[in-house]
């Protein structure tokens, strides 16, 4: 597995992780509870593949927060899918595989446990 560049914080509630860092995948914009601006973020940054899993989770993770079901499940599912996997850190300190984030996270919103979320940072 490649290890990614990221690290990552995980979400009150044993919610999915969170990518962080200058990298585009919205993280900032995700940990002020501007799900929007990281939607904006994401979908605007050319330098990440679209199956991205990083991408995918937050992407996800932000349409959940905004009561969008069908797309955060649609990127959750993607990621999971995706060609590459990478292991994610979390803010325990644990390493974590991206497709087992990407189903933990889906499971989070098939249950309702996904939606208006606060975030915890490291």
């Amino acid at each position: 597995m490649i290890l990614a560049e990221f690290a990552a914080v995980a979400l009150l509630a044993q919610a999915p992780i969170v990518v962080t860092g200058d990298s585009g995948v919205g993280y900032e914009a995700l940990m002020e509870g501007e799900a929007a601006t990281a939607i904006a973020e994401i979908e605007d940054n050319q330098t990440l593949k679209a199956d991205d899993p990083a991408r995918l989770i937050n992407l996800g993770v932000a349409y959940a927060l905004i009561g969008q079901t069908a797309n955060a499940r649609d990127a959750f599912e993607m990621a999971m899918r995706a060609d590459e996997r990478v292991n994610l850190e979390t803010s325990d300190g644990e390493w974590k595989d991206s497709r087992h984030l990407a189903r933990t996270a889906l499971k989070k919103l098939e249950s309702g446990e996904l939606h208006n979320l606060r975030m915890a940072s490291r």
